[in-house]
């Protein structure tokens, strides 16, 4: 009989609107074959906020399960046996708290923490880069990294205390070879704090590289994906051995779990989705050699909305199929001897060591986090363009559009496409607060924040601290709150100002045209970009900043995590001739009608547009809200977006000039309190 490997943990990312619905999902896809737990959690959650905080309004349930407490934590794993269970937590700046509340639970449940199975993201570094939900400045979020990570490689053994994440430098527009620089350079530089810390002696610490995990990306080019995940595996035996001494080959193994490009997802021909996945899967599965350990895969209609359960059913089946079904599993490693493999993957290799280099003669990491993130938003400038170009074909979208009407986006035994929120969630999620906080020990809790303020301010380990906090009914507010009050809050680089590249030719005749506006009205008009509420993933944005720019209009970006009162005072003291807002997290419906009412009491009369995924449903709603246009990923040529915001700053200029409004073009910017702004 043929003696087959065992198959790759297999996970779906989920996570919604309650920790009773969640719990629900994800016992029916563990009864589906599902082998282990990704759990996403919600944006108020990642970024230290609880739901009736004023930053969470719309943002609760929405792109993951929210989970202040304790006691939602008791929900979310109800049935659910801990000690048999792998879980990954997608969490990061807050990956502390839920880590002390999975702990906690597992006490109340009668499990020993040190049969926990399972991984915290916890890798910071990133959200600076790509994602968005930090909290705190690079250094405290550094001490809060390394002092999970010790606790863990102490108190629970079989525990990944850090998934270094290589994957949202992808999303970001991260070449391989970036993907490999900085995914490692992360890593060098999370273990050279633990080493400095000197809370390990030095004879355990190749207990501690033997923990690092790491979390990959895979592409649709998933020939040059195979070899850059071999790459990876050579230079990380390399760095374990000849940076930190870990003599033993167990503990200098390349550990990495995967979720396949989500990138690359289209709205338009969404069924293409579905081959892309598949032949994104083998990039990761193919070599024996280099084979992830743990596989997600996304769903076929992410780029229309969010999935439903038959959706992420299909994708586990993907997995399966291949699993269980072919015979990949029977043969050691296909790519042995290849010279062409060999080739590329010495190529890749080359080029990665040379950019980590740069990373690490600039300080590392963490001190890089500026230079790394103007070369990201560099490189995904110039995949915008390809693919705008049609240099980097994708079908569907620049190449064999002509299509007949897709049945599955159509309907499906009359339910809709995606998955559509229970718009009381967070109603629902407020009150369940309030009567959390009214049934606790208030002295407890008090007791237990004080003392997590007081740890900040020492080098001591603050893990049993917040442990101290879960067990003692806290939550994620308050747990972050008190470290607000120590560190203060952090905001990360656009990376938009350090963009260097001629405008595309199709965008000339718009440069023209805005510029022969500009002497007509007596200078550039003026485009404001902002994402109100909690969604970190600014790509999009940052992109339509660097080609409005680019045709020569006046920029002015506010980044991340901003309030609707926030974005209209900006708006008002700008004197903006548009308004832009991104939003991907489903929020929408709830942020931007806020943020129109509010310019509108501003006295801001600029259209308003809107760019995220935005189902066709919402699209009346919108409208009537007064937003002017909307824009989805199928929207993907940047000049006709840019034609598109030129006309109508320039009408709206010149409806300004019209009413006889004195042109007061300031420099200031929002008001004292407020968010800073960065001008291009």
């Amino acid at each position: 009989m043929t003696t087959s490997d065992r198959a790759w943990l297999m996970r779906t990312y989920s996570g919604h609107s309650s920790a009773r619905a969640s719990n629900e999902l994800y016992r029916s896809n563990l009864a589906k074959g599902q082998t282990g737990l990704s759990v996403a959690f919600d944006l108020p959650t990642q970024t230290g906020y609880d739901p009736d905080h004023p930053l969470a309004r719309g943002e609760v349930g929405k792109v993951g399960v929210p989970v202040p407490h304790l006691g939602e934590m008791h929900v979310l794993f109800d049935s659910i046996p801990l000690d048999e269970m792998n879980t990954s937590m997608t969490i990061n700046a807050t990956a502390m708290w839920l880590l002390a509340m999975y702990v906690a639970m597992a006490e109340e449940q009668g499990v020993d923490p040190a049969t926990l199975q399972g991984t915290t993201q916890n890798d910071i570094v990133k959200e600076y880069l790509s994602r968005g939900t930090y909290i705190f400045g690079p250094e405290p979020s550094k001490r809060l990294t390394v002092d999970l990570i010790t606790y863990a490689v102490k108190n629970l053994p079989k525990w990944n205390p850090i998934n270094v994440c290589p994957y949202h430098l992808q999303e970001a527009g991260a070449t391989p070879v970036q993907e490999l620089a900085y995914g490692l350079a992360t890593a060098v530089a999370v273990l050279d704090a633990v080493r400095e810390s000197g809370q390990v002696p030095e004879d355990e610490f190749p207990e501690v590289v033997g923990r690092i995990s790491f979390f990959i990306d895979a592409g649709i080019r998933f020939v040059e994906e195979m070899c850059k995940l071999r790459a990876f595996t050579r230079m990380w035996d390399r760095i374990c051995l000849e940076r930190y001494g870990v003599q033993d080959e167990k503990l200098r193994r390349f550990r990495y779990g995967v979720q396949v490009n989500s990138l690359g997802l289209t709205e338009s021909q969404p069924e293409n989705n579905v081959q892309r996945i598949v032949l994104e899967m083998l990039g990761v599965t193919l070599s024996r050699d280099a084979r992830a350990r743990a596989l997600q895969l996304p769903c076929w209609n992410e780029a229309l909305g969010l999935p439903r359960p038959w959706d992420q059913q299909w994708s586990l089946r993907m997995q399966q199929v291949l699993a269980f079904e072919t015979d990949l599993l029977e043969y050691g490693d296909l790519f042995e001897g290849s010279k062409v493999v060999e080739a590329k993957v010495a190529e890749l290799e080359d080029a990665a060591t040379a950019e980590l280099q740069w990373v690490l003669d600039g300080g590392g990491a963490f001190a890089m986090i500026d230079q790394v993130k103007g070369r990201l938003v560099q490189s995904n400038a110039e995949r915008v363009r390809r693919v705008e170009s049609g240099d980097t074909p994708v079908v569907g979208v620049n190449t064999f559009t002509e299509t007949e009407p897709s049945p599955l986006v159509a309907s499906m035994g009359g339910e809709a496409v995606i998955l559509t929120l229970d718009e009381g969630a967070e109603l629902e999620q407020v009150e369940s607060l309030a009567r959390w906080r009214a049934q606790r020990d208030d002295g407890a809790v008090a007791r237990a924040i004080e003392r997590v303020r007081e740890v900040a301010t020492t080098s001591d380990n603050l893990f049993p601290a917040s442990l101290e906090l879960a067990r003692a009914g806290g939550t994620v507010g308050e747990w972050a709150g008190a470290l607000r009050d120590v560190f203060g809050e952090y905001r990360a680089p656009t990376g938009v100002g350090s963009v260097a590249a001629a405008p595309v030719d199709s965008m000339l005749p718009v440069r023209e045209r805005v510029q022969a506006a500009a002497s007509e009205l007596g200078g550039p008009v003026r485009l404001l970009v902002g994402k109100p509420g909690l969604d970190g993933h600014s790509n999009g944005a940052e992109q339509i900043a660097v080609a409005a720019r680019d045709a020569g209009m006046e920029v002015v970006y506010q980044g991340i995590r901003l309030t609707p009162a926030q974005i209209a005072a900006a708006a008002r003291d700008e004197d903006v001739d548009v308004v832009g807002l991104s939003v991907l997290s489903g929020s929408h419906l709830e942020l931007v009608p806020e943020t129109i009412r509010l310019l509108r009491e501003a006295g801001v009369d600029a259209p308003v547009v809107l760019g995220g995924i935005i189902p066709d449903a919402d699209r009346d709603r919108l409208a009537r809200a007064g937003v002017a246009r909307v824009y989805t990923p199928k929207d993907f040529r940047l000049v006709d977006i840019v034609r598109d915001l030129a006309e109508l700053a320039i009408a709206h200029r010149r409806e300004t000039f019209g009413a006889g409004r004195q042109e007061n073009r300031p420099n200031s910017s929002i008001p004292p309190g407020s968010r800073p702004m960065e001008r291009t």
